[in-house]
């Protein structure tokens, strides 16, 4: 990737494509940064960029973090390289040096937008003599190199969309393959990169399939052997239209930050898309690397619905909490919140206990789609225990102390039991007993109990969550207050 900016979902993608085929192959996935634009490098841009990978769970095997044999893994650090390599170019004739001056290059754009023509250098540089050249030079002109693009080039059979070829010298000038500061374009960087790391396939994105042709002819121009492309349909929204980077809502640090799970957007990218032997929610990075197969991907464009992401992250929560191991992970992680959200009010040591964070979990599990809901308003009953006072009890029901003791009672016989289920037939048997309390209102009062809140879960709920002591802990507070 460049890092021009921070991994969104495309890049996502694309590298979870590559990752996914070097794992199915037995392959190394590397991460090799393109820098060469230095005036659109973000600074912490390509540290940010493998620390995503990393949260992911797609690691890359080499990289500038975690080196390799083919390093550095930065191209604005192999510039000797490219240097070398536009010098064997020039010696073969196979480039040339570009005396044009930004000004001549803007004028002749204008021109050919003015005619309605797609622009385009006009090669008038790929004529010059040698002498020519030694007198420009010999002025201390600036320059750059360009590729000679030769007509006639050779179909190449993409992985995705099959054979392809582009006459790319019939539609474009010659390309710009060194600049003046020294740095190559993509076009070099990435033929040199591929040809010096050994890099056998390539998966990207399909812009880049029209640009393929050129980068065979300059293969061919090395005299090298070219790597297997395979070119991605478009990544979109679902209506049709680009995922949109201003509001900066389709970046993975908005979603890690929002506590959505990698697992949850590995799953909706591939889901969205193609080469997978079937469509299912819920499929882990083991199983799409066993079920991929890089000729059943369709050129068609994937469109993602991110309306669906919650859908996908509750599957994955609930197998975290499923699995033991995993769901500790989130005990811990639900403390952590707890102490964030509460940690300024009166939380009772007991609600940090393990064992009562994970009943939380296993209680709600199915239920959220997020873990970070457990903190929210609706759940503070769990986490801070409320402040009612009787003459609030009063206003709603003169039988408070009655339905305290038949409460009372309940927790008492059904403790060792508790379920949603039975509670709630309970319940309904309690409130015959009382005079004249209506179930809706002795709703509302146990509510207030045992939340403080007029809404959120059932009070059947909230008394399972809890647990029968905690809940007559709550009831004795109430009648004594």
């Amino acid at each position: 990737p460049t890092i021009t900016g921070f991994l969104h979902l495309g890049g996502l993608r694309t590298a979870l494509y590559n990752y996914i085929f070097a794992k199915k192959h037995q392959g190394t996935f590397i991460l090799r940064v393109e820098d060469t634009d230095q005036n659109r490098v973000v600074p912490g841009a390509a540290e940010a960029i493998e620390d995503m990978l990393d949260w992911a769970g797609i690691p890359p095997d080499e990289s500038p973090g975690r080196g390799g044999p083919a390093g550095p893994y930065v191209q604005s650090l192999r510039l000797e390289l490219y240097g070398r390599a536009s010098a064997a170019l020039l010696a073969s004739g196979a480039a040339y040096r570009c005396f044009c001056s930004p000004q001549r290059l803007q004028l002749l754009r204008r021109a050919a937008l003015r005619s309605q023509q797609t622009p385009r250098y006009d090669n008038r540089c790929r004529h010059l003599t040698p002498s020519e050249v030694a007198q420009k030079l010999s002025q201390g002109l600036d320059c750059v190199i360009r590729f000679r693009l030769e007509k006639g080039v050779e179909p190449f059979q993409d992985l995705v969309y099959g054979w392809n070829k582009h006459e790319v010298a019939e539609v474009e000038g010659d390309p710009v393959i060194l600049k003046g500061d020294g740095f190559p374009t993509y076009h070099l960087a990435n033929v040199v990169d591929d040809h010096y790391m050994g890099i056998t396939h390539v998966l990207r994105g399909t812009e880049w399939l029209a640009s393929t042709s050129k980068h065979l002819l300059l293969y061919k121009a090395f005299g090298w052997e070219p790597p297997r492309f395979g070119h991605l349909p478009l990544l979109l929204n679902k209506d049709g239209g680009k995922l949109s980077k201003r509001q900066g809502d389709i970046f993975l640090e908005r979603f890690a930050r929002d506590g959505f799970l990698p697992e949850a957007l590995l799953d909706i990218v591939t889901n969205c898309g193609s080469g997978f032997t079937e469509k299912q929610m819920g499929r882990t990075l083991e199983e799409l690397i066993s079920q991929f197969e890089v000729g059943r991907i369709t050129t068609h464009s994937a469109l993602l619905d991110l309306e669906a992401l919650p859908e996908f992250n509750r599957i994955h929560l609930t197998r975290h909490i499923e699995n033991q191991g995993l769901r500790q992970k989130l005990v811990r992680e639900l403390q952590g919140l707890v102490e964030l959200v509460y940690g300024d009010q009166q939380v009772d040591p007991d609600v940090l206990e393990n064992d009562y964070v994970e009943r939380v979990l296993l209680l709600r599990k199915g239920h959220i789609s997020l873990l970070k809901t457990l903190v929210s308003s609706d759940y503070s009953y769990l986490w801070v225990r409320p402040s009612v006072s009787r003459q609030q009890l009063q206003t709603i029901s003169a039988e408070v102390d009655e339905i305290g003791k038949l409460v009372l009672g309940l927790m008492t016989r059904q403790a060792a039991a508790l379920t949603v289920e039975e509670l709630n037939k309970d319940l309904r048997s309690l409130q015959k007993q009382t005079r004249e309390t209506k179930y809706s209102s002795m709703m509302q009062l146990l509510r207030l109990v045992l939340s403080g809140r007029q809404h959120g879960p059932s009070v059947a709920e909230m008394m399972v969550t809890l647990g029968a002591e905690e809940v007559c802990g709550r009831v004795h507070r109430a009648l004594c207050s």
